[in-house]
């Protein structure tokens, strides 16, 4: 696993040089300089309608009493594509962009998903635990301490229950 985290911090830089180098060359550095910034506007304001968008849907979900999984997965992936979208680069801002159109997005789930599948595992209300029948109750037993707000004063004697 750090052999292709150290690989992939090596390779994409490389590779990005390696663009700017060729671009730079062919359309001028101001014009390279120039896109570089506008992309990093573009994406940063994109990221930005997109997160709200996902944590609208993910407060959606909460509200009815959904596990908002594939809400988290959308904000993470829209994340990621904001710190890509962030650091100079061709490659990096076209991973970003992909990452930002909602369809490829969903491919892009599915691929992490299949990853994830095997290594975490999901527990909620809806899964494993039998639902309550209808007009029962349900018993939650909670355990609590008490803890008191207020300093104590000298000479004061408070018992803990």
């Amino acid at each position: 696993m750090f052999a292709r985290l150290l690989l992939l911090f090596i390779a994409i830089p490389v590779l990005e040089l390696c663009i700017f180098m060729v671009l730079g060359s062919k359309i001028g550095i101001p014009t390279t300089l120039a896109i570089i910034i506008l992309t990093a506007i573009l994406g940063a304001w994109l990221t930005k309608s997109q997160g709200l968008k996902a944590l609208s849907k993910y407060q959606s979900a909460l509200s009815q009493g959904r596990l908002p999984h594939e809400e988290v997965m959308d904000g993470l992936l829209i994340l990621v594509a904001g710190a890509v979208l962030l650091t100079p680069g061709f490659l990096t801002d076209a991973i970003g962009f992909t990452l930002l159109v909602p369809s490829l997005r969903d491919i892009a789930k599915t691929v992490v998903k299949g990853y994830l599948s095997g290594k975490i595992s999901v527990a909620g209300e809806t899964m494993g635990a039998p639902k309550p029948a209808p007009g029962s109750s349900r018993v939650i037993n909670i355990e609590a301490e008490v803890v008191e707000d207020a300093p104590r004063t000298k000479g004061e004697n408070h018992q803990s229950t």
